[in-house]
């Protein structure tokens, strides 16, 4: 019979030296859960389930979200500004304790945000993320999007009309 001290170094050597590919694997699913759960379902209440309370998410021209909080405010702006926004999917790479998403972002824009103000148009704009994940949770996060490009275009668009 197995002591409880084997069994506990058997587990942590199963996940130490797991095949990158099933961490990967792992990491892959729950960001599809992330997406699935919080950004579209809006379950907001959820955020803690993924953000690790030490999470800091970096994106040019912006301040860092840190932890649960920060990130639900965040969320919280851009559902104001777009209270219909879906995220899809469209690309996600796994490599040890990294996933790397790139999706593509759908909402009419009826609120202001980056200091534009509402333009009433649907903005499709695409995002591509880093993420650092270390026991099933987001520690770290870096960001690129061409969001402000987008709004930038359709309030020149919305001005140039008559």
């Amino acid at each position: 019979m197995l002591s409880k001290r084997m069994l506990l170094m058997l587990a942590l050597g199963v996940v130490l030296f797991a095949p990158a590919g099933v961490r990967g694997e792992d990491n892959k699913a729950l960001v599809r859960r992330w997406f699935e759960e919080v950004l579209n379902k809006r379950d907001l209440a959820a955020i803690g389930d993924f953000i690790a309370p030490t999470y800091v998410g970096h994106a040019p021209g912006a301040p860092d979200v840190k932890g649960p909080d920060g990130f639900r405010q965040r969320l919280t702006a851009l559902h104001t500004a777009f209270p219909d926004l879906s995220e899809t999917i469209e690309d996600i790479i796994a490599e040890g304790d990294k996933v790397v998403v790139r999706n593509t972002l759908r909402g009419t824009h009826r609120g202001d945000f980056m200091g534009i103000a509402p333009t009433g148009k649907l903005v499709t704009w695409t995002t591509i993320g880093i993420l650092r994940i270390v026991n099933s949770k987001f520690e770290e996060g870096w960001i690129m999007s061409d969001l402000s490009q987008q709004l930038r275009l359709v309030s020149v668009q919305g001005q140039s009309k008559p």
